[in-house]
C-alpha cells in the first residue's frame, strides 16, 4: 500500500483542501479530498488490465464548490429526504431547509441530504494512517448545535481505508449531547465501465433485499414495506438495471431492505459490468440500501471532459430508512446522548 497527500485548492473562505491518494497492490487507487469527504476518483483495472476511473466527478475543486449532484460526497446529518423539511422530537417541532423543490402541488419540498450546507460542504479534519495490509484517512467534523436546524452538538468521524485485497471500508461514528437524527452515507456515482463510458443500464445488479419502500410523487416513502416479488423492484436474482426501468416512472430512487434492525455486517448488493468484468459487492451493518440510477443527471461535464447524461452513474447508498423521523414504525434514526452511532459499509472489488 502507498499513501500520499497533495494540495487540492482553496475554498472561497480561504480554507486549504487536501487530497489523499491510496494505491494498493492490485491496481486500485482511491482519491479523497477533505472538502465534503468526497471520493473524487476510484481507479480499477478491467479483466484485460486496462485501468479506468469508475466514479463520476470533477478534475478540480471549483466544480465541487458549486452546485452539483453530490458526486462522491459524505452525506449528513441525515441522508435522503425528510418530508416537508420538518419533524417532531420530544414534543418539539424542528424546521429544516427545504433544499429540494416541490414535486407536488401544495408541497413545501423536501429537506435533502442534510440541507443547504450539509456535511458534503464541510471541510473535514484529516489524519492519514497505515496498517499492515491497508492504509486510510480518518476524517473528523464537529457539527454545532443548530447547524442546518438540527438539535445537538454532533461529533462525527468517517474513516476510509483501502486494503491490498481490494476492499474499501467506510466506517462512520457519531456522538451527540442532545437527541438528534443521524443517518450518514457516501454518495458516489459508480459506472464500472468507466466514468463517461455511457450509461449503467447494462450493469447486472443483485440486491439481497426481499422488501422495498414505495415512494410517492415527492420521492418520500409512503410508509408501506412491500415485497419485491412480481415487481420491477425484484433484484433478488441479478438482472440488467435497464430491464424493467420503463416500468418505474422516473427511474429507480427507492430504498430496499433485508432485515430491519440487524447490526451484523452482511452483503446487501452485488453489481457487475459485463464488458469490462469489473464487479463490486457491498456489505453493510444497516438495514438496507438506496438504489438511485442517476435520473436527474443532465449533461454535466466532468473529469477529463466526460459528459454525464441521464443514467451515467449508479448510486448504492447504505442508509437507515428514509424519512424515519416522520414514521414511528420505521427503525429509529435518533441518536441519544451517551450512545455512539456506528455504521460500516464495505465495498469488495473483483473481476469476472
Amino acid at each position: 500500500m502507498t499513501l500520499s497527500k497533495k494540495p487540492y485548492g482553496t475554498t472561497l473562505q480561504g480554507r486549504r483542501i487536501e487530497r489523499f491518494i491510496l494505491d494498493n497492490a492490485k491496481g486500485l487507487s482511491l482519491e479523497l479530498i477533505t472538502y465534503g469527504g468526497i471520493i473524487t476518483s476510484f481507479t480499477m483495472p478491467d479483466r484485460l488490465g486496462r485501468s479506468a476511473n469508475i466514479v463520476l466527478g470533477f478534475d478540480s475543486l471549483e466544480p465541487y464548490l458549486a452546485r452539483h449532484p453530490y458526486f462522491g460526497a459524505l452525506i449528513g446529518r441525515v441522508a435522503s429526504r425528510i418530508a416537508e423539511g420538518s419533524f417532531y422530537l420530544e414534543g418539539r417541532e424542528y424546521k429544516l431547509a427545504c433544499n429540494e423543490k416541490p414535486r407536488s402541488p401544495g408541497s413545501l419540498g423536501s429537506h435533502l441530504h442534510g440541507g443547504r450546507a450539509g456535511f458534503d460542504k464541510a471541510v473535514w479534519e484529516a489524519k492519514a494512517f497505515r496498517e499492515a495490509d491497508r492504509a486510510g484517512v480518518k476524517l473528523s467534523y464537529d457539527s454545532p448545535d443548530g447547524e442546518e436546524g438540527y438539535p445537538g452538538a454532533l461529533k462525527v468521524t468517517a474513516t476510509y481505508s483501502l486494503s491490498d485485497e481490494g476492499v474499501l471500508d467506510i466506517e462512520y461514528r457519531a456522538e451527540s449531547d442532545k437527541p438528534t437524527p443521524v443517518n450518514l452515507t457516501n454518495h458516489s456515482y459508480w459506472n464500472l465501465g468507466g466514468a463517461g463510458s455511457g450509461d449503467i443500464l447494462n450493469h447486472l445488479l443483485q440486491l439481497y433485499c426481499p422488501f422495498y419502500l414505495p415512494a410517492d410523487e415527492r420521492l418520500i416513502p409512503t410508509g408501506e414495506i412491500l415485497s419485491v416479488k412480481g415487481t420491477p423492484m425484484d433484484f433478488l436474482e441479478a438482472k440488467p438495471i435497464g430491464r424493467d426501468l420503463e416500468r418505474v416512472p422516473g427511474g429507480y430512487d427507492h430504498y430496499f431492505t433485508a432485515a430491519a434492525g440487524a447490526e451484523s455486517l452482511r452483503p446487501v448488493a452485488r453489481v457487475v459490468e459485463p464488458e469490462s468484468g469489473r464487479g463490486m459487492e457491498i456489505w453493510t451493518t444497516l438495514p438496507g440500501i438506496q438504489l438511485y440510477t442517476g435520473n436527474f443527471l443532465d449533461g454535466i461535464r466532468g473529469a477529463g471532459g466526460a459528459v454525464f447524461n441521464r443514467h451515467a452513474g449508479l448510486c448504492l447508498e447504505t442508509t437507515s430508512f428514509p424519512d424515519a423521523v416522520n414514521r414511528a414504525h420505521f427503525p429509529s434514526c435518533i441518536l441519544q446522548p451517551g450512545q455512539t452511532y456506528r455504521h460500516l459499509t464495505r465495498h469488495r472489488f473483483f473481476l469476472e
